[in-house]
């Protein structure tokens, strides 16, 4: 997998190659345009798989990542790429004594930078991101820390179970409106284990608040990695059933065609979701590694989805940079469709994250520690009434521009060949 995911820097270098002997004022736009699109099949080929996309770089740059709300994560990446080669034009410029070609070049980059920018901060100023009246929702999410040898160990179903009875207890003292669990958090199978199913039902009667969860589901012979609604009450009311697998992970590609992939990779199938489920609140769950898809919380939120809750499990990571790369993704998720999102995960990082991008609060230690740390955070949250995004109604239509610039460079290239 990493061979192949390199692949995609060998041919990115190969289709730009000749720009570094035929450089031209449309190499500015001709590069990012190569660059973004090859993000773009990386993203959805083979299933696809966009995580680390050069655009999250810039997590922390509010009023750069802006622009996804009209172009998506894919114009940010644009953006980094086309100030990046402009500053190799202007060092070619002052090298080779190009005045003119320096002066053209430094003013369009200024340019591109005061307009992407002046519409990140008029953006971070709205008003509706703060002040929105159609909807609030106070919610509460859970970070239990259980180590990922240790989840699914029936030996210590009841540590993990107490832990997220008694983190939940505490949280409802702040009174939310609905507590958060994260990814497959439930130590067991429901249609298998359902003794421990009927604690977390009477939690939820016990302390009067609806509890979503994440779970992994028996139907027939199948399994199901889901999101549970569980009402104040006690009952299970809504169930969402995970849309886009982890390959490897929890399911095998192709072990139709190649059967030895069993014994290689040996796990059981998790069966894919057939929903987009908009939960009685008005919100939608991307479930693991889903919010690296933007496509798929756009869906969500086209349907009706007024906000989106990330339920994720990244123990695995261990203490890397790879919980924060995976944050990089929600952050994006919710800039592009002007929606707030919740982030339940296992060892982190849990919080929430406002319409413009911006971390609002986490779950952290008393050192400020954010992974490998139990503990919940509280936030209030708004809802817009309908669609406040580009990208939402749009979606990928700055790809074609890229497209369309990649291609003008390409055929060229192809034509010059020919006539040589």
């Amino acid at each position: 997998m990493i061979f192949y995911l390199a692949l995609y820097f060998g041919l990115f270098g190969l289709i730009i190659r000749p720009c570094t002997k035929h450089s031209t004022f449309y190499t500015l736009i001709f590069i990012p345009s190569v660059w973004v699109l090859l993000e773009y099949i990386r993203g959805h080929l083979f299933t696809g798989f966009p995580w680390a996309l050069l655009g999250y770089s810039q997590q922390l740059n509010l009023p750069a990542i802006q622009l996804a709300d009209i172009t998506g994560a894919w114009g940010v990446s644009f953006l980094v790429m086309f100030i990046n080669v402009a500053i190799v034009e202007i060092i070619w410029s002052i090298k080779n004594n190009l005045k003119d070609r320096f002066k053209i070049t430094l003013i369009l980059s200024i340019a591109v930078l005061v307009l992407s920018l002046g519409y990140g901060y008029f953006r971070i100023t709205d008003k509706y991101v703060y002040n929105q009246k159609s909807g609030i929702m106070k919610i509460s999410v859970i970070q239990g820390n259980i180590p990922q040898e240790l989840k699914m160990d029936e030996r210590y179903s009841g540590f993990t179970l107490a832990k997220y009875l008694k983190l939940s207890r505490l949280a409802a003292k702040d009174d939310p409106q609905m507590i958060v669990w994260p990814e497959a958090a439930a130590p067991g199978i429901l249609g298998e284990d359902d003794q421990i199913y009927e604690e977390i039902l009477s939690l939820a009667k016990e302390i009067k608040t609806p509890l979503l969860i994440g779970a992994v589901v028996k139907e027939s012979d199948d399994y199901f990695g889901s999101a549970l609604f569980i009402n104040a009450s006690g009952a299970i009311t809504r169930r969402y059933d995970k849309l886009h697998r982890v390959p490897f992970g929890e399911y095998i590609p192709l072990k139709n065609i190649f059967p030895f992939l069993e014994k290689v990779v040996p796990i059981g199938d998790i069966k894919k979701g057939k929903e987009y489920t908009i939960f009685p609140s008005g919100f939608a769950v991307l479930d693991c590694f889903e919010d690296v898809f933007p496509e798929l919380a756009r869906e969500f939120v086209k349907r009706g989805a007024r906000f989106l809750v990330n339920i994720t499990n990244d123990a695995w990571y261990k203490e890397t940079s790879a919980p924060w790369q995976h944050l990089q993704a929600s952050v994006f998720r919710a800039v592009e469709n002007r929606v707030y999102l919740a982030r339940a995960a296992n060892t982190g990082v849990s919080g929430f994250i406002a319409p413009t991008g911006k971390i609002i609060s986490l779950v952290r230690d008393k050192t400020g520690n954010s992974i490998f740390v139990d503990g919940f955070a509280t936030q209030y949250i708004f809802m817009p009434e309908s669609i406040r995004s580009f990208y939402t109604r749009y979606g990928d239509i700055f790809i074609l521009f890229c497209l369309i610039m990649a291609l003008g460079g390409i055929i060229p290239q192809f034509l010059r060949k020919e006539r040589k």
